[in-house]
């Protein structure tokens, strides 16, 4: 139940407590009600939608609404939202992530991740990034996290979608609008470099430049590009519904 009428927001992350986005956009929210912070104990990025099974979740307890865990983005919400909270949340904004997720990168991202949780759970949810390019203009990004916050909870979001939004991190008065966009595509390297390491065991890390993207009229890349906010909504049914007529033309066999 909400405390006093108050709006219950939730707050998470991939980066962890450190994130210079993190009390920046919890900041902004807490005018719009009673903002809980609940975040992995070191950086997740790109741990998708992964939840943890295999071990114990510990809690740390960083002051009376923040709140740190050893899991994964996911984690922070399925736990912090049914086994801390105990009570009705009315809103999950993750975020602000440092670096953009774009396109593919939606696929990757513990920040969309922890939003594709929240809106499992039935709670309306926003997953916020910083087209990071060295500024940390954050503070913009705070501001439109909480406009369009304050919009979901009167307008609330249709069941199974979620918010995909990405800010150019420039001034807020260099900002160039918003637009609504469709996910366009990402180019990731294919480059592992290899060693060994002092125990003279192998190793491989993922190199390779920053993705590239695809710049087609309507997406989030071409947003990004023009100096303009973006705002995806991400449908989580990934069924390939004008598929399925193509498939039961196949002759199956049991």
């Amino acid at each position: 139940m909400r405390r006093n009428g108050e709006r219950q927001i939730f707050v998470c992350n991939d980066d962890g407590i450190y994130a210079p986005g993190l009390k920046i956009l919890a900041r902004a929210l807490s005018s719009l009600g009673r903002v809980t912070v609940v975040v992995p104990d070191q950086e997740r990025s790109a741990a998708s939608h992964a939840i943890t099974l295999h071990k114990p979740i510990r809690v740390h307890r960083v002051d009376h609404r923040t709140y740190i865990i050893n899991g994964t983005p996911a984690d922070c919400v399925r736990f912090g939202v049914l086994t801390m909270l105990k009570q009705r949340v009315d809103i999950i904004v993750s975020g602000i992530n440092s670096g953009p997720n774009l396109g593919a990168d939606t696929i990757y991202s513990g920040t969309i991740g922890a939003a594709v949780e929240g809106t499992m759970l039935g709670i309306p949810s926003i997953a916020v990034s910083l087209a990071y390019q060295g500024h940390g203009n954050y503070k913009p990004a705070a501001a439109f996290s909480r406009q369009l916050a304050k919009m979901v909870l009167e307008k609330s979001l249709p069941r199974n979608i979620c918010l995909n939004v990405n800010v150019p991190d420039r001034p807020r008065n260099k900002i160039k609008g918003v637009m609504v966009t469709l996910l366009g595509k990402r180019i990731y390297g294919k480059d592992f470099e290899s060693g060994v390491d002092p125990r003279g065991q192998a190793y491989y890390w993922l190199a390779g430049a920053t993705p590239s993207g695809i710049s087609v009229p309507g997406s989030d890349i071409t947003a990004i590009e023009q100096g303009k906010i973006s705002v995806t909504p991400i449908r989580l049914d990934m069924t390939a519904m004008d598929m399925i007529p193509v498939f039961k033309q196949w002759k199956w066999q049991v």
